[in-house]
């Protein structure tokens, strides 16, 4: 019978804690690159090169990515399916001086889990720093209770995934010829 309340105690703190956990998320990974901002924008700004640099068809061998009519630019959109994910991205700015933000949705279970990320670049010595970031709100497709703890567990995940593709770009475009 203690069992059964310790666990029904526990339950609930989990319950409640979940509910006030924060939901929104803001989460980025930055690199220096020794190029000028035009160099790295010609990796960024291309959504056909991103293969060359981004992580994810590593972290997924089951990745197809189908680019849309327009692949640079505002506009510019892919969709991809894989093993551990659906979704789609589409550039809302795409600058060679300041970088591309963009909208992006997973799509999970028949929902769209929207989120906005940017790749941003600001001149500084020694080269051009590059930041990748993503904002979104777990709440917008997910129960209050998991969304808090989604929220705890996405910067160890996505930072990963942003330091490899960081890391990628650099000595793609630090590369002679890049």
């Amino acid at each position: 019978m203690k069992l059964l309340k310790l666990l029904l105690i526990l339950l609930i703190a989990l319950v409640l804690v979940g509910y006030l956990l924060p939901t929104k998320y803001d989460i980025s990974q930055d690199i220096v690159i020794n190029a000028p901002p035009e160099a790295i924008h010609a990796y960024v700004g291309e959504l056909k090169v991103w293969p060359q640099w981004t992580p994810w068809a590593e972290m997924d061998p089951g990745l197809t990515v189908n680019l849309g009519p327009v692949t640079t630019g505002v506009g510019a959109s892919q969709s991809w399916t894989g093993d551990s994910s659906n979704g789609e991205l589409t550039f809302t700015t795409c600058s060679v001086e300041q970088g591309i933000a963009y909208d992006m949705a997973f799509l999970m279970d028949g929902e769209r889990v929207p989120a906005q990320g940017a790749i941003r670049y600001a001149p500084v010595e020694g080269g051009t720093q590059v930041t990748w970031s993503i904002q979104g709100d777990a709440a917008e497709s997910t129960p209050p209770i998991v969304a808090g703890y989604m929220t705890l567990a996405m910067p160890m995940m996505m930072r990963g995934m942003f330091e490899d593709g960081l890391g990628k770009l650099k000595q793609v475009v630090e590369q002679p010829g890049g």
